[in-house]
């Protein structure tokens, strides 16, 4: 029976939701794609179909947390809203979305807590590292165009207080993906979107 676009696609996004469990499980060095073939109820054949190696499904895995955050960089950029407002809204998509979507919470917990990053990821890292680049620079300008602005402090520089809003939303990421018990996420963004929007109050 010949296989349609739509049956390949929905076999591609099983193999990657096998991968992300259990590469949430286990780690990324102690999963095998024969884990990740069994995981599906598939042969290895399938994931050779899809993907050349580990590291490519490793990628696409990746992919659930890095392509919401490369869409949120692009929103971000053309939005016409004031500036505070918009970075009011990145980050209240970066810390929602860990709580109400599980692809993209787990994909960030392997990459942060569940990964060795040895040298056959760079390819991997490096595009982790563009994406850095980007929300850091794209926060960077919201704050150049709040201080034009009048909202945003003038007494430091822009990507001083773009890379400080950066680190502040990714360390609650990594300390509550690391210990969820120890604060209520979904509860405290509002207080955590406060104390990052209080940095660049004028």
């Amino acid at each position: 029976m010949r296989r349609t676009k739509e049956d390949a696609e929905k076999t591609r996004q099983q193999i990657i939701h096998s991968a992300l469990s259990l590469f949430s499980q286990n780690g990324y060095t102690n999963t095998t794609l024969a884990n990740i073939a069994a995981h599906a109820g598939f042969s290895r054949g399938p994931i050779y179909w899809h993907f050349k190696n580990k590291d490519e499904l490793f990628e696409a895995v990746l992919r659930l947390s890095q392509d919401p955050l490369a869409e949120l960089v692009e929103t971000s950029k053309a939005s016409t809203s004031t500036p505070r407002q918009t970075i009011d809204h990145f980050c209240d998509c970066w810390l929602r979305w860990l709580v109400t979507d599980a692809g993209y919470r787990q994909s960030f917990e392997i990459f942060l807590n569940k990964t060795e990053l040895t040298n056959n990821l760079d390819r991997t890292l490096k595009r982790e590292q563009e994406l850095t680049n980007d929300l850091i620079s794209t926060l960077a300008d919201l704050v150049t165009k709040g201080q034009e602005s009048g909202d945003v402090r003038g007494d430091y520089p822009a990507d001083k207080l773009g890379l400080i809003c950066y680190t502040q939303l990714m360390g609650t990421t990594q300390t509550w993906l690391f210990s969820p018990r120890l604060f209520n996420l979904e509860e405290d963004i509002p207080f955590i979107k406060q104390q990052i929007l209080r940095l660049l109050d004028a």
